[in-house]
């Protein structure tokens, strides 16, 4: 068996990568450790962390294929950020025009949820510590 210690990191392609640093760095909070111009491949690398905790790696490619469908495509389904303050995040996301679905709650752990997107329609869900 492996010895696995934590997830290192989750890697995202996005189609428009001024967008989508912004949504990362201004509206969700990231932090970035570094960003990259890979001249070679016209394309950026953005090394983004919570805290401490280095969790993404933002790439911009030209012309990337669109997400098959959503959201139930094989492969990664959503990324999920635990919150301190539910109602709050919701607020937020409302408050920058980010849609946002109602808040539910978990029938196996009674905690607060709800899903968004980022800018290219990847799943997000924000869920109550």
């Amino acid at each position: 068996m492996l010895q696995l210690k934590k997830v290192h990191h989750i890697a995202i392609i996005c189609s428009n990568y001024e967008r989508s640093k912004k949504f990362y760095t201004e509206i969700l909070g990231l932090q970035i450790i570094r960003e990259v111009y890979r001249e070679e491949r016209d394309s950026y690398k953005l090394d983004l962390a919570i805290g401490d905790n280095y969790v993404i790696e933002l790439f911009s490619f030209p012309n990337p294929p669109k997400r098959t469908s959503r959201p139930e495509a094989c492969g990664l389904r959503h990324l999920a950020f635990e919150v301190e303050d539910i109602q709050e995040t919701h607020n937020l996301c409302i408050k920058n025009n980010i849609k946002a679905e109602t808040i539910r709650i978990d029938k196996f752990t009674n905690k607060k949820f709800f899903f968004s997107n980022d800018p290219d329609n990847l799943p997000i869900e924000f869920y109550e510590k």
